[in-house]
């Protein structure tokens, strides 16, 4: 098995080459093949053998770009990734890796890429080209990084993906919707903690932020060009849009939505369910939807409780 980045087809796109026999026609989104006929591939696997000619399986984690399978003439590209000495993963010959940093049987650093001291990296997540990964980083299982730069000392979890190209779209001429570009980073600072299977979008007109020790809970959207200031908590399901400006020392309870455009000044605290749809100017407390002073909510609560007897 062999792996590699396309060289045709741009960074997102990586690829595991795979001995099949008699075709690739027996070979489907998986190990879908007979019994014996093929080397069911794991992506990204971190095991080289020689072969000259084999059927390339391709699939970008950044894309939506569905899987495809041709005939790879030359592995020569394949011959640029090396197994790591610490943890047995897999890296491109231009990343720089410091020695001490663990890289698990099953992740890949691809070209370019910068890994600092003590991080470890688990198994089965791609830190893809030009990613900066900062000391004593420790990034879990199944983890997808692209343009992206980490800083010192954070802790990401499992399934979480960061960098990934953010939801923009514009409407042409015959009412079609059409991609806009996302050709920014995401920048994580320092002693930021991120939970399982949250999504960072990257930049379209700026970067996407996240300021140093804000923690992050489990399965939370962060959209494209949001900035979000040091300190911050966000709980559970909580959802942001694109371009938000968030403050210093902001909480957000689980579920707390956030409109794209809005700024939240610091030192601000959400109810859980409540829902941003204009600027907060002044720090305090907010709830309800939309959101509003939590004083000013519990008395409309109150209110309409009385009514209904």
């Amino acid at each position: 098995t062999k792996v590699g980045r396309s060289p045709d087809l741009g960074s997102d796109y990586f690829w595991s080459c795979v001995q099949l026999e008699p075709s690739a026609d027996d070979y489907d989104y998986g190990c879908n093949c007979k019994e014996g006929t093929c080397l069911c591939f794991f992506l990204f696997s971190p095991f080289f053998q020689s072969q000259s000619k084999c059927k390339l399986a391709l699939y970008s984690p950044f894309s939506s770009s569905s899987l495809r399978i041709f005939s790879l003439e030359d592995g020569s590209v394949a011959d640029k990734f090396h197994k790591w000495h610490n943890g047995g993963g897999t890296l491109h010959e231009s990343a720089s890796i410091d020695s001490t940093a663990l890289v698990e049987v099953g992740a890949v650093v691809h070209s370019e890429s910068i890994v600092g001291p003590n991080v470890r990296i688990g198994s089965g997540t791609i830190v893809g080209p030009s990613v900066t990964i900062a000391h004593s980083t420790n990034i879990g299982y199944n983890v997808a990084l692209s343009n992206c730069c980490i800083g010192d000392s954070c802790v990401i979890h499992n399934g979480v993906c960061i960098g990934q190209d953010g939801f923009g779209f514009y409407v042409d001429g015959d009412g079609n919707m059409i991609k806009k570009p996302q050709m920014l980073n995401v920048i994580i600072g320092n002693n930021v903690e991120i939970g399982a299977n949250t999504c960072i979008d990257r930049g379209s007109w700026r970067d996407t932020v996240i300021g140093d020790n804000s923690k992050i809970d489990n399965l939370v959207q962060i959209g494209h060009n949001v900035v979000i200031g040091k300190n911050c908590l966000l709980c559970g399901q909580v959802g942001i849009a694109g371009s938000a400006t968030i403050g210093d020392y902001v909480t957000m309870g689980g579920r707390v939505a956030i409109r794209d455009h809005v700024s939240i000044i610091s030192k601000v605290r959400l109810a859980a369910a409540s829902c941003v749809t204009k600027d907060i100017k002044e720090p305090g407390d907010y709830g309800g939807f939309p959101a509003i002073s939590i004083h000013q909510w519990r008395r409309q609560v109150a209110s309409r409780c009385q009514a209904l007897g």
